[in-house]
């Protein structure tokens, strides 16, 4: 089956997404020094320009989060300095919200613009056994890919909205899932001074990494 071609008004409002970003990027200097430094995995750097900006430094991390739609960095790196700055509860709330806005605006581009992306890049075939498996797993599939560090966030995002999940079901499953995640991140961020690699939070941090991605694997084979 031909794969539905996108709307004009939907590549339109990607596109136009997309040059927003950029346009932020370039004329921002700290977002562009802190999404540098994120690029290269310097979390110390992100610490610098987020803790520079006082009261605008979460706007600079909702930011980050936003352009990780486009750019794969590793996001714990702007979870743990979002920790360092604001600490454990503040930093976790502004993070999650941050990565669910990130996720919707996957999920929309998804659904209206690059199922025929995903068509021509996995082949129209595969996908369609990808888009099914997503439906047959439901929630549960959405739970454990989410609960596995390896697998990037954005990709599921663009993933689920092509296969039509449905809107709530994308939310709430990406809301739970990721939380864990996003959590150790935030707490390790909190702890950055002083921290040693006999600490007990490093230790427990890699076990529960381990254990969110032994979950999640348990999980999909039981899905």
């Amino acid at each position: 089956m031909e794969a539905p071609r996108p709307s004009l008004v939907a590549v339109a409002v990607t596109l136009a997404g997309l040059a927003l970003m950029a346009a932020m990027v370039l004329a921002i200097p700290e977002l562009r020094n802190a999404f540098d430094a994120a690029v290269r995995g310097d979390t110390a750097e992100v610490r610098s320009e987020v803790k520079s900006l006082g009261a605008v430094g979460p706007l600079l991390l909702f930011a980050l989060a936003l352009i990780h739609a486009v750019v794969f960095y590793p996001a714990e790196i702007v979870d743990a300095a979002a920790g360092f700055v604001y600490g454990f509860f503040p930093a976790l709330a502004l993070m999650m919200l941050g990565w669910l806005a990130s996720g919707l605006f996957c999920f929309a581009v998804g659904r209206s613009v690059a199922r025929p992306l995903l068509d021509r890049w996995f082949g129209s075939e595969r996908f369609e056994r990808t888009e099914a498996a997503i439906e047959r797993g439901g929630a549960t599939l959405l739970l454990a890919v989410r609960l596995i560090p390896i697998i990037p966030f954005s990709l599921v995002s663009y993933a689920a909205g092509a296969a039509r999940v449905p809107l709530w079901r994308f939310i709430w499953t990406t809301s739970v899932a990721y939380l864990p995640i996003t959590a150790l991140a935030v707490y390790f961020g909190t702890r950055l001074e002083g921290l040693s690699l006999t600490d007990p939070l490093v230790l427990g941090s890699a076990a529960a990494l381990l254990g969110l991605l032994g979950l999640g694997h348990w999980i999909m084979r039981r899905g």
